[in-house]
């Protein structure tokens, strides 16, 4: 039993200052969904690139996650191109940014955790002001997050693709799902 918990504990992030995250494609899954009267649209985006480094102690926060706004797709060409050309214009603003200043709760180093994520969201080339909220599970020096937050386009100035007949919402419900190391930063 002894044995277990000391290779448990050898396998745990060292407590420090700071931790850096690293975000790739391969280990990091976005997702949103488009509520309308008949049913939901769902569809994925992919992610650039991210890096994340983060104050456990003070809720300190840096970096930026960069997600490639003309990979967005739905499974409908026609939708899909108008979202494209209509709604997101990806041909003029081909990324979506988010660069964190802060973590409200603290991060277990063991365990799941409930944290918010603050900070600006670049969208549509306006930055937004954005609290996410983020349910945490650390073990074996991976940290597991599950990372939600709306996405309210109409109101940040992108058109309403709604028509006559086919009404959908004014939010974008967004799920990000990531699974990487936590990495001590280096100095």
């Amino acid at each position: 039993m002894w044995l277990i918990a000391l290779l448990a504990a050898l396998a745990a992030p060292a407590f420090c200052s700071e931790y850096t995250l690293q975000l790739t494609p391969a280990n990091t899954r976005i997702e949103w969904t488009l509520p309308d009267i008949l049913h939901s649209v769902h569809g994925t985006f992919e992610l650039k690139r991210g890096s994340i480094r983060f104050d456990p102690d003070s809720g300190e926060a840096a970096g930026e996650v960069v997600v490639d706004a003309a990979s967005g797709e739905s499974g409908g060409g026609a939708r899909d191109a108008r979202m494209h050309h209509s709604v997101l214009e990806s041909l003029k603003y081909p990324e979506a940014v988010f660069t964190p200043d802060r973590v409200d709760g603290k991060l277990e180093m063991s365990g799941t955790s409930v944290l918010k994520v603050h900070g600006m969201f670049r969208i549509h080339g306006i930055d937004h002001e954005m609290t996410m909220d983020v349910q945490a599970k650390v073990a074996l020096g991976r940290i597991t997050a599950d990372i939600t937050f709306d996405v309210p386009y109409v109101s940040w100035g992108m058109r309403n693709p709604s028509t006559l007949i086919l009404r959908v919402g004014k939010s974008v419900q967004m799920a990000i799902h990531a699974d990487t190391a936590l990495e001590p930063s280096q100095p």
